[in-house]
């Protein structure tokens, strides 16, 4: 291994052995859409701090936060003063890098779906090659690492009809909680509090992992990553769960939810300038294109490459066009 290599290394494992549970957790943003109860909005204030989650984004709320919202929170009072309000996903995910929804429904153009367990899984995972990328980053191009490695959303619907389609849409994955077949519904705060402390339950035993391996050995001080034959879809059997496939090396930082966006829309608009599709009748592929760009995985390299294709396409069809008019 050459002393480059070794130096990444070395940083990349002490990142990983300073990495405390709070910082795992801080990680994590819940996004609550178009709330109709200001209640729930400080119940789930009061949630999120029962299982160390902090970071809350309200988006385009029904009614805004109130007296009862701040009632309701009880010792999570500062997590709802603290607390965001955006008029749309998009802005609350923007600098996101990967994004959960909590649904209990199979959709028309569906994602993997997990549990929460494998959800925390997911995360950890991502957590920590976003590590290794910032890591590789920090040492190539002398950039400071970043004071989260990585942004994760999990997002929760309205209290009567769940998500959207087109905003289980923006998710990479989507998690549904175990319960009575008969009678699947939660309160919005109440699915928070579950799939939260299935996160903390999680993050919280690998704390205590790595500080027993600390004192078991000084060789090697890295957590344990679980690896991808750890993690599979529920009812694996049927037609309508998708596999998971998790990129398992990453030395470019992962792309934010912004930029799979642009890209999106850059593609849509190359396909019209194609005449591969009609703008006015999409359809499903829009979905089918965020869906493909997130099973992709990408990270800002290969963004930044897909960009450049895009562009001298482009610039290749105005110029035709500009011969043409000659």
């Amino acid at each position: 291994m050459s002393t480059a290599n070794q130096d990444i290394s070395h940083l990349h494992r002490s990142y990983l052995q300073n990495m405390t549970l709070d910082d795992y957790l801080s990680c994590i943003r819940i996004i609550m859409i178009n709330t109709t109860l200001p209640a729930n909005i400080g119940s789930a204030a009061r949630a999120m701090h029962t299982m160390g989650l902090s970071d809350l984004v309200v988006v385009d709320p029904k009614l805004p936060i109130d007296d009862s919202s701040h009632a309701h929170a009880a010792g999570g009072i500062q997590i709802l003063q603290a607390a965001q309000t955006v008029d749309d996903l998009a802005t609350a995910i923007q600098d996101c890098q990967l994004v959960f929804a909590a649904s209990s429904r199979s959709r028309h153009i569906p994602r993997p779906v997990v549990t929460p367990t494998q959800a925390a899984i997911i995360t950890q995972q991502f957590i920590d090659t976003q590590i290794t990328a910032n890591t590789a980053a920090h040492h190539n191009y002398s950039q400071q690492p970043s004071t989260k490695p990585a942004q994760i959303a999990i997002l929760f619907g309205r209290e009567d009809r769940g998500l959207t389609n087109e905003e289980l849409a923006f998710a990479d994955y989507h998690i549904q909680i175990d319960a009575n077949p008969n009678y699947p519904v939660l309160n919005v705060a109440s699915a928070i509090q579950v799939i939260a402390g299935f996160f903390y339950a999680h993050f919280c035993q690998l704390s205590n992992n790595t500080a027993q391996h600390d004192n078991q050995s000084t060789q090697d001080t890295t957590p344990q990553v679980a690896q991808i034959s750890d993690i599979s879809c529920i009812h694996q059997n049927s037609s309508e769960f998708l596999q998971l496939a998790l990129r398992q090396v990453w030395d470019e930082p992962a792309v934010t939810q912004q930029q799979m966006l642009q890209l999106k829309a850059r593609l849509l608009m190359l396909m019209s300038e194609l005449s591969l599709v009609d703008p006015n009748h999409l359809r499903d592929l829009p979905s089918r294109l965020s869906r493909l760009l997130s099973r992709l995985q990408l990270d800002q390299k290969e963004y930044q490459l897909i960009n450049a294709m895009i562009a001298k396409i482009d610039q290749q069809l105005k110029a035709k066009r500009s011969d043409a008019k000659k």
